[in-house]
């Protein structure tokens, strides 16, 4: 039996400080938490946006100007472009990584297993398109047909860990799937839809960052900072090329390998064999003689886990809590003064993006699973049901972060836009609401027969 040393033995102020990092990082790893930063992040950009002391400020803050300059070459765009086509990058990097993992042994890895999840993507993509397409008839407003199309991954699987353990896990694992299905449709929708006229020369530049990748992964490099240049140079090539730079982002996340580099002896036995050193050299009092032995372990633990998980779970917190919530503070705050919906295209480009979140997700994912399960192409996962998949097409209305993002690619005209970002506010609130709502039921049904059966047993 292993005994740990008792924590009584550090001094009182290093005791509450490690206690206090232990609960944060317990608290951060809560799914359902991000979820509720987003939101507060989103509620403080509306208010900033709309107090008439404040809304000046929040204009003037993300139209400040930085920039950036290498010898005679200058790049320079608001703090607005640094957040949604900078920072946003490394969001599309994690996603890029999340699709990359379930492909090679996850939920996407079997075409048996990801058949339905993945038709009911399409189904959920379709359906909220047409709708908003059969509310917007005019030309221009069908700009934001793509905006109703997009799932918040985090958002969506966090509403669903507020219900609790209740919730069959086969519940999480589709709506999860789906959502990633969901993302690369969208990364697909930007790409073709939303990139323009391309001009042929930054592919030659982000051809060169992705062969300076192949190439370092070639080489066994394996320390992620050695891929900063690379992924700036495909970031800069897009760029140029007028695709959308955040591209790079899914790029370089499909590219990063899902299984540790080769080595002569695996990470466990090399770690033993440095530990064994570092003892043995401990007792010669000269610390200097032990800083091989301390790279050798940092080297081992960093090849324990794939690129993919270790890179994935390094980015996630900043993305999850710095990222995104930045990016919300940046894009929800809407000037309510600037949307008059007494005029029809406003109306109609917000009511067009609610309806469309808030119906179109769950009929056309319920209608799309349905359609393959009656001609029994497909079958519903072990322990769910057709309540559960209602659940799952209401949570999958929470557009958020990628619908808003669209929205920004989609409408150049200020009040279009902040009338689709205001239709994505309110359709991602009633989605989430009456997710939770549905999921509240659903827990409390399926948590009936089990107190009933534990009545009878004790009696």
């Amino acid at each position: 039996m292993i005994r740990h040393p008792s924590a009584k033995a550090l001094p009182a102020a290093q005791r509450m400080t490690e206690a206090a990092f232990h609960t944060l990082e317990k608290f951060l790893h809560i799914e359902a938490v991000s979820g509720v930063i987003l939101l507060l992040t989103a509620a403080v950009a509306l208010l900033w946006a709309n107090l008439p002391a404040f809304a000046e400020s929040y204009q003037h803050l993300w139209h400040t100007p930085l920039g950036l300059r290498f010898g005679g070459y200058e790049i320079s765009h608001s703090l607005h472009f640094w957040i949604n086509d900078g920072l946003m990058t490394l969001f599309f990097l994690v996603v890029g990584m999340e699709i990359r993992r379930e492909i090679h042994d996850g939920a996407l890895a079997s075409l048996s297993q990801a058949a339905l999840p993945m038709a009911a993507a399409l189904g959920g993509v379709l359906a909220p398109a047409l709708i908003y397409a059969l509310e917007a008839s005019n030309g221009e407003l069908r700009q934001g047909w793509a905006i109703p199309t997009a799932t918040d991954i985090a958002f969506a699987v966090g509403v669903l860990a507020l219900l609790g353990r209740s919730v069959p896990p086969a519940v999480r694992v589709f709506l999860l799937t789906l959502a990633i299905v969901d993302d690369m449709v969208a990364v697909l929708i930007i790409a073709l839809f939303f990139s323009g006229g391309l001009d042929p020369s930054g592919f030659v530049l982000a051809g060169a960052g992705i062969a300076l990748v192949l190439a370092l992964q070639k080489m066994g490099i394996g320390s992620a900072y050695a891929y900063v240049l690379p992924g700036a140079l495909v970031w800069f090539g897009l760029l140029q090329t007028g695709a959308h730079p955040t591209l790079a982002g899914v790029v370089l996340g499909l590219l990063t390998p899902v299984v540790p580099r080769p080595a002569l002896e695996s990470p466990l036995k090399a770690a033993a064999r440095a530990l064994d050193e570092f003892r043995s050299r401990s007792g010669a009092g000269d610390p200097e003689r032990l800083l091989p032995s301390v790279r050798e372990l940092a080297l081992a633990q960093r090849e324990l886990l794939p690129p993919v998980v270790r890179v994935r779970n390094a980015l996630h917190p900043w993305v999850a809590y710095g990222i995104m919530p930045l990016f919300a503070l940046a894009n929800a705050g809407i000037n309510l003064d600037g949307v008059d919906l007494a005029h029809a295209a406003s109306l109609n480009v917000m009511t067009g993006v609610a309806s469309a979140l808030v119906l179109g997700k769950p009929l056309g994912i319920l209608l799309c699973s349905w359609i393959l399960v009656r001609l029994n192409l497909c079958r519903l996962p072990e322990g769910m049901n057709w309540s559960w998949l209602w659940l799952v097409g209401c949570l999958a209305g929470i557009g958020f972060t990628m619908s808003i993002f669209i929205a920004t690619l989609a409408f150049k005209d200020a009040e279009l836009l902040s009338a689709a970002k205001l239709g994505v506010l309110l359709g991602s609130c009633v989605a989430m609401l009456l997710g939770l709502a549905l999921g509240w039921l659903l827990v409390r049904r399926s948590a009936a027969p089990a107190a009933q059966s534990s009545g009878k047993s004790a009696g």
